[in-house]
């Protein structure tokens, strides 16, 4: 029963527009600002993917959208939708959560620390998508670095962007999400 009730709380959390973070909760990103979001494709470094990260609404609430062709010709390979975090994550969180619509493929998720120099430098994880809404779950523990010299894991205090990527193989990318936030 806890389970149940602790889960529904945890959505309607999500699915408000603009959240803020109150006393001891872990932050939520607005998906309501969509000057927060910057998109990115691999043509900033000469590869030729395109793609487009939109907003949307889907039952009244705002979605972030990220569509395109994901080419990984000419050394390339994403298209890509990132905020800055407001104030750096507590050490008690423990990993992403996602509110996701896709089109059955895997997507992945991008951390930027403040040891993350270099643009080919974050912490990733992968996540699977269906074409309904579905609940992810990502700890931290999952996260992997991409780029040459960083530590095998961060620290959570430490992370101060997010980025829902399409990444690193051919294909058609089309990602919805609907909520944004740390567990």
């Amino acid at each position: 029963m806890f389970d149940k009730l602790q889960k529904l709380v945890l959505s309607v959390a999500l699915m408000l527009p603009s959240i803020a973070q109150a006393d001891g909760a872990l932050p939520q990103i607005s998906l309501a600002d969509t000057t927060r979001w910057a998109y990115f494709s691999d043509q900033v470094m000469g590869g030729v993917s395109e793609g487009r990260a939109s907003f949307d609404q889907s039952g009244g609430q705002p979605v972030l959208r990220l569509t395109g062709q994901v080419s990984t010709a000419n050394n390339g390979g994403f298209i890509q939708a990132r905020t800055k975090l407001d104030t750096p994550l507590p050490a008690n969180a423990t990993g992403v959560i996602l509110s996701v619509r896709g089109n059955d493929q895997p997507y992945f998720v991008h951390l930027r620390t403040t040891r993350t120099l270099l643009p080919w430098q974050f912490y990733q994880a992968t996540f699977n998508t269906t074409n309904t809404w579905s609940e992810v779950r990502i700890p931290f523990a999952a996260f992997t670095p991409y780029g040459s010299f960083l530590g095998k894991t961060f620290n959570i205090t430490s992370v101060r962007s997010i980025a829902i990527v399409a990444f690193g193989r051919d294909h058609t990318a089309d990602l919805s999400v609907r909520a944004v936030g740390f567990y």
